[in-house]
């Protein structure tokens, strides 16, 4: 379903396998090095299954009577160290670059701080002087007529339940946001696996990630750190619209938040 002209597309499917659509050049590089890795990985558990299989075959007592006596054997033992540390070698080769690559944060075109709380998300756009808090959508945490028609309301539908949020995060299409994180009380994650982002927000730091999302949309993502007894219901709705639109939106959440009392949404002075 569409929300205002946007198509939904990080959520999750029934009976999916593997990774969202990635819109995002750090989430190609994650999924990239994701498949590299399981290819690796699966030659080794068929050379090894095989292996066992041949020597339990080839040396069980009934058809080797009598086993050798020998203790070592210096090529052998020669390729079972150099050959994983081979393998270990070409897989960091590979990670690091796309490690550094979350890590080195670029210049923003759009800086949001990131507020975890029990169990919300705050936001402040730091760059315009206010900010709001984002709740999910359904208070009761459980999917009846009234939290259908809240839903409904907002534009999504029954399947976005436990995703959508109140208030939505908006940002451009093309440019690189910052988000900085922290938290209010305990440890939370926000994770849009859409962009393949996925930052702790610690309480006392202020931890930073980056992301340029190259295709509109709604995209969602949810706490991903245990954080008490409602962690399940602390979703992460993000809006990636054209510059025109987020534009015309800043307009308004302006206006709108500014105007708010202050335990509805935090105005940033100055």
């Amino acid at each position: 379903m569409a929300q205002d002209g946007l198509e939904i597309i990080g959520v999750p499917i029934d009976r999916g396998l593997g990774f969202q659509p990635a819109v995002t050049e750090l989430a190609r590089d994650l999924q990239w090095l994701d498949a590299m890795i399981l290819y690796i990985i699966t030659a080794i558990v068929v050379f090894v299954t095989a292996l066992m299989g041949y020597v339990i075959i080839r040396y069980n007592r009934r058809a080797n009577p009598n086993p050798a006596s020998f203790t070592h054997n210096s090529p052998v033992e020669i390729a079972w160290t150099v050959i994983p540390v081979l393998i270990l070698t070409v897989i960091g080769v590979y990670s690091l670059p796309v490690l550094f690559k979350q890590q080195e944060i670029p210049e923003a075109d759009l800086t949001i701080k990131v507020t975890g709380n029990q169990w919300y998300w705050g936001y402040e756009y730091v760059d315009h002087g206010f900010g709001f808090d984002s709740f999910m959508i359904g208070d009761g945490k459980v999917l009846n007529d009234e939290v259908e028609a809240e839903l409904a309301a907002a534009g999504y539908t029954r399947d976005e339940f436990l995703l959508a949020t109140d208030t939505a995060v908006v940002v451009p299409v093309g440019q690189i946001v910052v988000m900085q994180l922290t938290g209010a009380d305990v440890i939370h994650s926000w994770t849009i696996p859409a962009f393949g982002v996925k930052q702790d927000a610690v309480p006392g730091r202020l931890s930073q990630l980056w992301f340029k999302a190259e295709k509109e949309g709604v995209y969602f993502g949810q706490c991903s750190e245990l954080c008490g007894k409602d962690h399940a219901y602390m979703p992460i709705t993000v809006k990636v619209v054209a510059q025109e639109a987020y534009e015309e939106w800043l307009k308004g959440a302006i206006d709108e938040y500014a105007m708010l009392a202050p335990h509805a949404a935090r105005v940033i002075a100055g």
